[in-house]
């Protein structure tokens, strides 16, 4: 058995190569869900749809987002209609009052659906308008995910980090709160960061789901350790539960050099070293790392070492084997 913990496009990536180690039935993913938005009164969750896609075989792989092929008939019309009524584009919150009212789920994370500043797909968002619903049926996000992941076929199981809303706002040095999609999707990650918070994570929990997957063995893919991974690490009980278990983690750096996204601004932002140092300094529980070959930094920790660049379902298995010595050595 092992669990991944899984944000932005890293872990993905790594998981392509997990069922050369792993069988995928013993396999859970705990997903990160500060990303998440409401959406024109949909609730999107980015990296739990990643996971899902990859998993169901219809990812597309260029953006590592959405549906492959999908069209964007719904979202193009949507966007037109705004520019037809004269209506300001962008992201578009909802005011405050709204941002803590209906689902509660979807707390500080409210946008109208005017414009619609992240391209959803048509078969995209009928995923989404499922969730929402079943939601407003009165099932859990945790039962909810279980559902559409059954309805995709995944071998594995995928599970959100909790079932309470948790919201990952950057603080700019504008004096701007942006939720993180805003800051990555419509602004480009342009905004000069000076800190990030994780907002509802103080009273959120995990499920017991969650508690169960985390008494395993747990890999941590070479995700974004402030945004994909820091919403887990918030919540009350997560991090505590990874001292407990043996846990490998992969840099998503090769030095100072960052594979993709935001990572290295994020991580200066919160008084991190963009950097794998960095990265060994935000995981003080993990008990080994997989490293590239070229990476110069020399942790206090186990590591195994490998060609860790993941382009493609031979490089996935090829990290994925570096993983399986490092929590065997870490065991």
């Amino acid at each position: 058995m092992v669990t991944f913990l899984a944000g932005g496009t890293g872990t993905p990536k790594l998981l392509e190569g997990a069922s050369v180690r792993w069988d995928l039935d013993d396999v859970t993913v705990v997903a990160n869900t500060g990303d998440d938005v409401e959406l024109g009164g949909h609730l999107v969750c980015p990296d739990v749809d990643t996971v899902l896609f990859a998993g169901g075989d219809v990812l597309d792989r260029e953006r590592w987002w959405g549906i492959a092929d999908d069209t964007t008939e719904t979202h193009d019309e949507l966007v037109r209609l705004a520019e037809a009524a004269g209506l300001d584009s962008g992201p578009r919150y909802l005011d405050d009052d709204a941002q803590v009212a209906g689902r509660r789920l979807a707390r500080w994370r409210r946008f109208s659906g005017v414009a619609e500043f992240m391209e959803i797909g048509d078969r995209d968002r009928a995923v989404h308008l499922t969730r929402t619903g079943l939601l407003d049926e009165g099932h859990t996000l945790t039962e909810v995910i279980g559902i559409l992941a059954d309805a995709f076929g995944l071998a594995v199981d995928l599970l959100p980090m909790s079932d309470d809303p948790i919201a990952t706002l950057v603080h700019t040095a504008e004096g701007e709160t942006l939720h993180f999609q805003e800051y990555w999707v419509a602004r480009r990650g342009e905004p000069a960061v000076v800190d990030v918070e994780f907002r509802g994570a103080d009273a959120a929990e995990p499920t017991d789901a969650v508690r169960e997957a985390l008494a395993e063995p747990v890999v941590i893919g070479p995700s974004n350790p402030v945004t994909s991974i820091g919403p887990m690490l918030a919540v009350p009980g997560i991090e505590a539960a990874l001292e407990a278990t043996s846990v490998v983690a992969v840099s998503p750096f090769v030095g100072e050099e960052v594979f993709s996204g935001p990572a290295a601004e994020l991580m200066a932002g919160v008084g991190l070293d963009p950097s794998t140092a960095g990265v060994v300094d935000a995981y003080p529980f993990a008990d080994a790392f997989v490293l590239d070959r070229d990476d110069p930094t020399d942790p206090d920790r186990h590591v195994e070492r490998t060609d860790t660049r993941i382009d493609d379902a031979d490089d996935a298995e090829r990290v994925a084997r570096a993983c399986d010595r490092a929590l065997e050595a870490a065991s």
